[in-house]
């Protein structure tokens, strides 16, 4: 005797959400082995000076040096750049790792700066590094001290192009696309932990 229909439904039920659990788990699996890392910072901009063509304070302009000196006796310095993460899926992953947000703390020098999201999709096929821009807006004046010079060092460093080497790091909070919809995951991780700068 065949079981009633409702019992075959359910039983029908039972098997895809077991089966969607499954794929689920596995996702979050592969995007905790993907490896993640800081590829460059780019685009650094410091009170709207663009900092691609200099490699000291000696570089800059009067004009430059003048804009410089004014944002500080304004009690302002805007740093604006760029942090581009490449993220590793590794290639004996049987399922791409597909992240779908990320809420993300910028740490200069093991200090909290700003927090953001990024929520653009990113897929990281198996074996196959992919790279993502996060887009970092923060006044430099919130969280250091120092004269025009000195803060420009430090911009300097964060791009990587100069001055005492920094620690630059990035807590996150990925979101997995999974079957059941969007999991975020469980406790944050530092996907970027890097000294830059000092060359």
């Amino acid at each position: 005797m065949r079981p009633p229909l409702s019992l075959r439904l359910a039983a029908v039920a039972f098997l895809t959400v077991g089966t969607s659990g499954c794929a689920t788990l596995q996702q979050i699996a592969a995007l905790r082995n993907v490896d993640f890392d800081l590829d460059r910072v780019s685009d650094l901009r410091l009170a709207g000076v663009d900092m691609r063509r200099i490699d000291s304070y000696d570089d800059l302009s009067l004009a430059e040096i003048a804009r410089l000196t004014l944002a500080i006796s304004r009690e302002e310095l805007p740093l604006d750049f760029r942090v581009h993460i490449t993220g590793e899926n590794p290639p004996e992953n049987s399922v791409d790792a597909r992240m779908v947000r990320m809420d993300w703390t910028l740490l200069l020098e093991n200090r909290e700066t700003v927090s953001g999201v990024f929520n653009d999709e990113v897929l990281f096929p198996a074996g196959q590094p992919n790279t993502f821009p996060i887009s970092v807006s923060l006044d430099l004046l919130e969280f250091f001290d120092g004269g025009a010079k000195d803060l420009f060092e430090l911009a300097l460093s964060v791009a990587g192009a100069g001055g005492a080497p920094k620690n630059v790091a990035l807590r996150a909070t990925p979101v997995i696309d999974t079957p059941l919809g969007g999991i975020r995951y469980p406790s944050p991780i530092t996907i970027v932990n890097r000294e830059v700068g000092g060359r």
